[in-house]
């Protein structure tokens, strides 16, 4: 008799027949079960058949799955995928449209497994989809419902593609056209659009050949034009496809891809690989601003990283600048250095003068000096650091061209100073640059689970140089609050960045609303943030209350071990990240009130709110789990080599292992939910919960109750040692005797 853990016990259904209820012996062949059940229900040929879950996935069961049915699954008998994959080749090819209609409706949702896909491709299935959409689209569209038909193959080819069976780069021109075809139209069915859209983003972000045709196919205008539109799903699929030609494009086309914007408008009809660096990004930033940031709706988390990505690649636009080094030598670079000191001084060599070369030299040495360069003689010097080499440069001309008034008051009001407390404008502008370009991550690419934008880098066409104009004047403020000399000029430098970052987390949403945020962010106001949180920290270390922070620590820890386990009861919804594209395909999983059962199974659509356990099928006992692993240990961080090398999807990786040696395997949507579900599984397992969230809940919840039991001992000074004992009294006279 085979051991219990080899038993599974299930409902197995056919059509029309009451569902037979097995014990599945999983060292049996999967054939011989099969034949079994068909055997019970009469049934021929056996080799026809299949089993499939009857859940919403309907996923095939083959000898590698088998091992993750559990107790209580309810199976359903099916034709066997080759059977299924040759009986919906030869209907999809019908000349009923009904049938053919019906045959792509459920290819689309038979695409999405692997067994499935296989059979499909491997019967030429692919190519076969390809031609129906080459060919029929016009009827179709004309016909049925705006391409009823059309919206089913193209997620079937999606879904299949997915799967990484079969290369990208075998697909024909004519359906590239075709698909692009459906972007670049004013009216179409918004799924079509949708996944038209998401069709061109994998073409090019898995091929390189296919970015050229894709490129040449799609015009400028329309992707701005379906940024225009009231559903956030087709701009969110077209700023996509914006980042992905981007991000794929060569070096020396990304300039015209998403440059930075000076001159008039271009035409937007030209293809992305010949749009001067006019293209409108003003027009792209502002259609974004007014149609998706200021909009009334809330920024979903795929949009808001979109837009994430947007900003960083608009930023990386910087890089080449910041890499570039001043070459000294180059007289028109020189010649910039001379226009600054023009501008601030209103003075202009003559070559006629009648000077000295050694007068001329000195004047220039001393104007160099009050403009704040480190090298006084040859300020081109300062400019051969990278980073941030010429970005610096840029930065200061367009603070003296732009805003020249502000340029030549934060000049003369530092030269009016003593030397010992002048803030150097070039050096200042030279590291601020530097700063923000670390900052802002500039020359990075973009972290897959990162939604971090910013609205006010959108509100202008020249955001980093305005950014830098409003950070110059906090410099320059915050040097005067401390009393600074050219000694502090390190310390200055580490309070503006804290200013900038503390100012820049509470997302302003303009540069106007950040210039008030870093006005009121003193240097008074940092001395008090600092000390507040200092003293929820770093203070109390004497030994009566190091003893007793020991004592309430372990009530703290079960308080964040209760929390922890009450969101995994509410549960949490995991997006299905593939090594080829992000998905939009979501799962659930949350943990039973009496914390002994995991719940979870796929869902259509991310849910708004909790899943309730009866529409998550799958289940796995606590009890069975042996460990929780994460990282590069995870199952699935070592069998997907394209996630393998993602760094940011790999921190949010974590894996339950549990009998008989399988795995759950989970991509946490962000950093604060990978430490929920950590903690959380950890504390289920009786392990010490180590996230870095727990440490700052920890700290904060010890602070607080310390703080609440020491109310009464405010502005009291509490002592490091006990005081000492007395000694004894010569005579113990005073004591008093009762008569």
């Amino acid at each position: 008799m085979p051991p219990p853990s080899d038993i599974v016990k299930v409902a197995i259904e056919w059509p029309g027949a009451n569902a037979q209820l097995i014990e599945i012996d999983q060292k049996k062949p999967l054939i011989a079960i099969i034949r079994e059940v068909c055997d019970g229900w009469s049934l021929p040929n056996p080799e026809h058949y299949t089993l499939r879950y009857a859940d919403g996935t309907q996923l095939y069961i083959t000898e590698k799955t088998r091992n993750e049915i559990k107790n209580g699954t309810i199976l359903r008998l099916a034709i066997s995928p080759n059977r299924a994959a040759r009986q919906l080749l030869e209907r999809i090819q019908s000349s009923c449209l009904d049938s053919r209609l019906d045959a792509l409706k459920e290819l689309a949702k038979l695409s999405a497994d692997a067994t499935f896909a296989t059979e499909f491709i491997n019967m030429e299935g692919i190519f076969i989809l390809m031609l129906l959409v080459e060919s029929g689209t016009n009827n179709l569209l004309d016909k049925f419902s705006f391409g009823e038909m059309l919206a089913f193959s193209l997620t079937a080819f999606l879904e299949l593609m997915d799967h990484g069976i079969i290369s990208w780069d075998m697909i024909s021109t004519a359906f590239i056209k075709q698909i692009a075809s459906y972007v670049n139209q004013t009216t179409v069915d918004a799924s079509i659009l949708q996944r038209s859209l998401a069709i061109l983003e994998s073409m090019v972000l898995n091929s390189q050949s296919l970015y050229k045709k894709v490129a040449e196919q799609i015009t400028v205008g329309q992707l701005i034009a379906h940024l225009q539109v009231s559903n956030q799903e087709i701009q969110t699929y077209a700023i996509a496809l914006i980042n992905a030609l981007f991000l794929k494009a060569p070096e020396d086309r990304r300039q015209s891809v998403l440059p930075s914007s000076e001159g008039e408008d271009s035409d937007l009809h030209l293809p992305l690989t010949e749009m001067s660096s006019v293209l409108a990004q003003k027009q792209l930033r502002s259609i974004i601003l007014n149609h998706i940031i200021r909009g009334n709706r809330a920024i979903k988390t795929e949009m808001a990283h979109q837009l994430y990505v947007l900003q960083v690649l608009t930023f990386n636009l910087l890089e080449e600048r910041m890499m570039t080094k001043m070459d000294p030598q180059d007289q028109s670079q020189r010649d910039i250095i001379f226009e600054l000191r023009k501008i601030a001084f209103d003075a202009e060599y003559d070559p006629n003068s009648s000077s000295s070369l050694e007068k001329r030299k000195a004047m220039y040495a001393r104007d160099y000096k009050m403009l704040g360069f480190m090298n006084h003689v040859n300020p081109a010097m300062d400019f051969t650091q990278t980073p941030p080499g010429m970005l610096a440069l840029d930065n200061m001309l367009y603070l003296a061209k732009l805003h020249q008034d502000m340029y030549i008051r934060i000049v003369l009001e530092n030269s009016s100073r003593e030397d010992k407390h002048e803030c150097p404008f070039g050096r200042s502008s030279i590291e601020l640059t530097k700063m923000m370009c670390e900052i802002l991550q500039v020359g990075e690419l973009p972290n897959e689970g990162c939604n971090e934008y910013h609205p006010m880098f959108f509100t202008h066409d020249r955001a980093f140089e305005e950014f830098f104009c409003v950070c110059i004047q906090l410099l320059n403020k915050t040097w005067k609050e401390m009393r600074a000399t050219s000694e502090d000029f390190n310390k200055v430098m580490q309070v503006v960045r804290e200013q900038i970052t503390r100012s820049l987390s509470t997302k302003p949403n303009s540069l106007d609303q950040f210039k008030n945020k870093v006005r009121c962010m003193s240097y008074s106001e940092i001395l008090r943030l600092r000390q507040s949180e200092r003293m929820s920290q770093d203070d109390f270390q004497s030994p009566p209350i190091i003893e007793l922070r020991e004592k309430i620590q372990p009530e703290v820890v079960e308080l964040i071990k209760q929390q922890r386990l009450n969101r995994l009861c509410e549960g949490t919804s995991f997006r299905k990240v593939s090594n080829r594209r992000r998905q939009d395909k979501f799962w659930y999983c949350r943990l039973s009130l009496n914390h002994k059962v995991l719940h979870y199974g796929d869902l259509d659509e991310n849910p708004q709110g909790e899943v309730a356990f009866e529409s998550l099928q799958e289940k796995l006992p606590v009890a069975d789990i042996k460990a929780v692993v994460t990282g590069k240990d995870c199952p699935h961080m070592r069998e997907k080599s394209a996630l393998k090398q993602n760094k940011e999807v790999q921190e949010l990786a974590f894996s339950i292992l549990h009998d008989p040696d399988e795995a759950l395997n989970f991509i946490a949507p962000n950093k604060y939910e990978y430490c929920i579900w950590t903690d959380g599984l950890n504390a289920l397992l009786g392990k010490e919960m180590t996230s870095e969230l727990t440490k700052n809940d920890l700290d904060t919840l010890l602070s607080m109750e310390l703080k609440l039991r020491l109310l009464d001992l405010e502005n009291i000074q509490i002592p490091e040692a006990p005081p000492p004992i007395p000694k004894e009294p010569s005579s113990y006279d005073f004591v008093y005797h009762y008569g």
